[in-house]
């Protein structure tokens, strides 16, 4: 879960006319690229705007979109699940995403989706009123596709240790509601063990593929009790260890000082110890996971139906994630 840093300050009409500006000033400036139009009556610097990701460009929306909502307005679905930083994969973000509560009025605009429903608690985070993680899960399981609502939904589910109690009453609430036969299905793969966009949409090619689910996120230690290495799927009686191998890993496990070719190598010796336990392992790519190389599913099938000799080393479940705190009130 990223946390982007502080936006590029916004321009608002009736503050720089305050200022001395005339609108004659401010439509030079919008004409010659010296400020982005955000929407109507809202600017930024360009120099400013063009060096931000989809991501912080939604962020500055946001903030352009608020000040003209009503105070009772929640930022909900795709909006929610971005303040919260959560990874979204795929998700349109050409709008914010609100919630109203109220039974009628619900509108799209160029810039601004209103929904209407009931809302009785929000969380806070960084001064923003959101859905509740849970009643957020819900909304984008109804709303976005299976993989992208699966990979938010895992995000947000592992951060916040979501119960399922708690998503089992967010979706009776939302019973009738657009979309809840297809929020089902999505609740029912969400995994909050789920520890990248790769993870989530590993076991959605897995599950296409026609292959048993395996485990997520596993410790393996040597006869000694020694840390050898953390996997992010196993199959704990084939003795089959799965990797995601994201080439964006590699960054992640960089030490000071340390290259990519260094990091690749290092994973080299990591995984010759886990087959010298007697483990199989498997990897995948980004590739396979839009376009599966034709060889995976057979070797993961022949990997499973091999009779093993019992490994050297011992496998365990990690341990979860320590949830984040979140301040909570009613609406």
């Amino acid at each position: 879960m990223s946390v982007h840093g502080p936006r590029a300050p916004i321009h608002r009409r009736h503050e720089v006319l305050r200022r001395g500006f005339s609108d004659n000033e401010i439509r030079r400036r919008h004409r010659g690229q010296r400020w982005h139009r955000i929407r109507r009556g809202t600017y930024v610097k360009n120099a400013a705007f063009v060096d931000l990701d989809v991501i912080e460009r939604h962020r500055l929306l946001i903030d352009a979109v608020l000040p003209d909502m009503a105070d009772q307005t929640v930022l909900s679905h795709q909006s929610a699940a971005l303040v919260y930083g959560c990874p979204l994969w795929q998700t349109p973000l050409d709008r914010v995403c609100v919630t109203r509560d109220r039974r009628h009025g619900g509108r799209i605009k160029p810039d601004v989706k209103m929904h209407c429903a009931p809302v009785d608690q929000v969380a806070i985070v960084d001064g923003y009123q959101l859905t509740t993680p849970a009643r957020t899960v819900v909304d984008l399981a109804r709303t976005l596709s299976r993989e992208s609502a699966v990979v938010a939904g895992d995000a947000l589910v592992g951060a916040f240790g979501i119960e399922g109690a708690e998503l089992a009453m967010e979706l009776e609430r939302a019973k009738f509601r657009h979309g809840i036969a297809h929020a089902k299905r999505v609740l029912a793969r969400l995994d909050g063990r789920s520890e990248s966009v790769g993870e989530s949409r590993s076991r959605l090619m897995l599950e296409r593929l026609g292959l048993p689910q395996p485990r997520s996120q596993g410790n393996v230690f040597d006869p000694a009790g020694k840390f050898v290495g953390r996997v992010d799927f196993y199959y704990e009686k084939a003795a089959v260890l799965c990797e995601f191998d994201g080439r964006i890993k590699y960054g992640r496990l960089l030490q000071p000082g340390q290259t990519p070719g260094d990091a690749v190598y290092q994973e080299k010796i990591r995984e010759d110890a886990l087959r010298a336990l007697g483990f199989q392992v498997i990897r995948w790519t980004w590739e396979d996971l839009t376009d599966p190389d034709p060889d995976l599913t057979p070797r993961l099938h022949a990997a499973l139906s091999r009779a093993r000799t019992p490994t050297q080393g011992r496998l365990d479940p990690a341990c979860p994630r320590t949830p984040r705190p979140l301040t909570l009130r009613p609406l």
